[in-house]
């Protein structure tokens, strides 16, 4: 079931183009880079994978059928800024059991407390609420992971944390991760094969 994106173009209005001819083809279980300066773009593709933003130009598809229009969404993206991506007027339970509940010892692995599970999202630190926001993603049905930016603001402590645990259910699931990253030496790390950016500039 590959998740395959051709010749994706986008801008804003009647602006430049951020990029045209993006192409990118992620398999089941794989881990792949896609590198890029702060800026170019990288974002905002990966919220047209997610299924967040339409491209103009090109298409994405799931096992060559088009990503579903509702329903839980197999192609979950966490943003860099977690904030941005929760309701401030939910608990934080209720946010993270929207899409799933998972058990004691999977949110022991991603180092979530039971006591933040009642608490508001301005009352979490960026770095526990990104665990949060990492869990609620990897639900169940959750086929491909984009990650963008993911550990970019967090400790290098919780940054091991978030990727040994992403990585093990990678394995373990057989789901896609898509690593987008200014950051070369991470995505060499982590990635069987890296993307550059630049290829799909306008």
């Amino acid at each position: 079931m590959p998740l395959n994106a051709q010749d994706i173009g986008f801008r804003y209005g009647k602006g430049p183009w951020l990029f045209r001819r993006a192409a990118i083809e992620l398999a089941e279980g794989e881990i792949v880079g896609l590198v890029g300066p702060s800026g170019i773009g990288k974002s905002t593709l990966a919220r047209i994978l997610a299924g967040f933003e339409r491209p103009l130009e090109g298409t994405v598809s799931l096992d060559g059928r088009a990503l579903p229009a509702d329903g839980y969404h197999p192609v979950q993206l966490v943003m860099q800024h977690p904030e941005k991506s929760v309701n401030p007027r939910w608990r934080m339970r209720d946010i993270l059991f929207e899409g799933w509940k998972p058990d004691a010892a999977f949110l022991d692995a991603l180092g979530i407390r039971e006591e933040w599970l009642n608490r508001w999202p301005n009352e979490l630190s960026g770095g526990e609420l990104q665990r949060v926001c990492v869990a609620r993603a990897l639900g169940p049905k959750t086929k491909y992971l984009i990650a963008d930016e993911m550990t970019a603001m967090l400790d290098a402590m919780t940054q091991a944390q978030l990727w040994r645990t992403v990585l093990e259910q990678a394995a373990e699931r057989r789901i896609g991760v898509l690593v987008v990253s200014h950051d070369e030496r991470l995505t060499k790390r982590l990635c069987s094969r890296v993307i550059e950016f630049h290829t799909f500039r306008a």
